[in-house]
């Protein structure tokens, strides 16, 4: 066997396998055989149809073409493995003259695994975590100030008033909207609730209700913003008559010993506080090592060189598009909704994302190609202590493999488990 490998643009090779015929004549005899499963003579069982009756019939070069078949199939696995090629993705094959007794030429396009070159990167990583060491988790007293105020806030109470309405108050207004003294679409309605200072209305409407008091009655004028949505009504005059029902004022919990314990098992302020510091630190503990690592994974990528395979590149695409249809969804949206709102298709976001999905990819590459220059490896034992986290909801393996890829789950976890050792490489320089 002759194999000859060309490198081609966009990390693809083109390989060109020669067979003499004596290293594949002997798959006539299984291109009979398989051609005999398919077809039908009668007098012979299905299989059974000799090699000469099946020549006869249909002729001598179509057992010939699918013996050449069978050829490439078996040969080329043995190519790839000799020839130390990772190739991905479906290869296209061409085949040359197919003719008995001569040799087999065929030719192979096919992505391949790229390689990264990676540029002396030590340096560069060191001065990052030199920046990062500098960097504190600790909560500053301000911090546990806000949240407590953040929290209070969330708790507030609407509390009706009897007084004009101001800022943050809670209110509800019967309105109508006129155009030229005819009432415009959607222009009006009975017991809206409106928060001021919320800015939902056009400019000017919450201003004008500020300072009116239960069961008052105002007319006053606005203009539609140019940008409008209603294309109609855009930078135009309209007559607004709005009459206030009711408002409710915000009251805020005040911030003490009995509001610690209204939040559960905090006898007191500070023991309220307490939790709060740690809680903070623990979030400002993982925010600073998830933007420690998004920092090193950057200057990875930045002194990368990677020719990106297109069937990676449209794979990792398709990861993200199913992230964000996922995210959507998750947000109780419909995706086709979104894209018509939007005005986009599936392919502008494809063409939009390309530059960080490139980025991805480089990202996990570079991953890859630092755990094999250090010998980075991940034990049997420490995956399988992993999966089975995972797999601990299961009743049984058998119940888990219905549900779940074992393989996958295997790959992806071995994968988990080795980046996270080189990520404590890379911090610990």
């Amino acid at each position: 066997m002759n194999v000859s490998v060309k490198k081609l643009p966009e990390s693809q090779v083109e390989i060109t396998v020669t067979l003499a015929w004596e290293e594949w004549k002997g798959e006539l005899n299984h291109a009979a055989e398989s051609l005999a499963k398919e077809v039908k003579v009668p007098g012979f069982r299905s299989g059974k149809v000799p090699r000469g009756v099946l020549e006869q019939r249909y002729g001598k070069g179509a057992v010939i073409a699918e013996a050449a078949e069978h050829a490439v199939g078996h040969s080329y696995p043995k190519v790839l493995a000799e020839q130390k090629v990772d190739a991905i993705g479906y290869p296209a094959v061409s085949l040359g003259k197919v003719a008995e007794g001569e040799e087999l030429i065929y030719t192979v396009t096919t992505a391949v695994m790229p390689k990264v070159v990676l540029k002396p990167w030590k340096d560069t990583l060191k001065k990052i975590n030199t920046t990062f060491a500098k960097g504190s988790d600790a909560v500053e007293e301000k911090e546990i100030d806000e949240e407590l105020q953040r929290i209070a806030a969330s708790r507030a109470k609407s509390v009706p008033v009897e007084r004009e309405a101001k800022l943050e108050d809670s209110v509800l207004v019967d309105f109508t909207v006129m155009q030229d003294g005819v009432l415009i679409e959607n222009g009006k309605s009975e017991k809206h609730p409106l928060v001021l200072g919320k800015g939902v209305f056009i400019p000017g409407f919450e201003e004008e209700v500020i300072g009116m008091k239960e069961g008052d009655e105002k007319t006053f004028t606005l203009t539609f913003p140019a940008e409008y949505h209603a294309k109609h009504l855009a930078g135009k005059p309209a007559q607004f008559t709005v009459m206030l029902r009711s408002v409710e004022e915000r009251q805020i919990p005040e911030i003490n010993d009995e509001f610690a314990q209204s939040l559960g098992n905090f006898d007191t302020l500070e023991k309220l506080k307490e939790n709060l510091r740690n809680g903070l630190g623990e979030e400002k503990k993982a925010k600073r090592k998830e933007d420690h690592r998004a920092e090193i994974l950057d200057a990875l990528v930045g002194l990368s060189e990677i020719e990106y395979p297109i069937i990676l590149v449209e794979q990792e695409l398709g990861r993200m598009l199913q992230e964000f249809q996922n995210q959507i969804q998750g947000m109780g949206f419909d995706f086709a909704t979104y894209l018509e709102q939007t005005k986009k298709t599936e392919e502008d976001l494809r063409k939009e994302w390309e530059p960080q999905a490139k980025k991805r990819l480089a990202a996990n590459l570079a991953l890859d190609t630092l755990a094999e220059e250090e010998e980075i490896t991940v034990e049997t034992a420490e995956i399988e202590e992993e999966m089975n986290k995972a797999l601990q909801y299961f009743k049984s393996i058998k119940d888990a493999e219905k549900d779940m890829d074992l393989e996958r789950l295997y790959s992806a976890v071995q994968g988990q488990l080795r980046n996270e050792k080189v990520f404590l490489m890379l911090e610990a320089l």
